[in-house]
């Protein structure tokens, strides 16, 4: 059961900083080559939450932080 919540904490952890990575990008590709349409946005955000569900489901069925390893070497 430890195991399941630090994997969920990791998940966390790790949603954070990749939903950070996507909000970078959208504001740089604004800022400097030109403006998304706001049906755009909201499509990579929801391709965001899809990728997160299913890592949070990975973590919950036990399969743990094994498939995502973003820190890999």
């Amino acid at each position: 059961m430890l195991s399941m919540a630090i994997g969920v904490l990791w998940f966390l952890v790790a949603l954070i900083v990749f939903c950070g990575v996507i909000y970078l990008a959208i504001w740089v590709i604004e800022l400097f080559i030109m403006p998304i349409p706001e049906r755009v946005k909201q499509g990579v955000w929801v391709i965001v939450l899809l990728i997160a569900l299913i890592f949070l489901l990975t973590v919950l069925a036990g399969g743990g932080m094994s498939s995502f390893r973003p820190f890999r070497l």
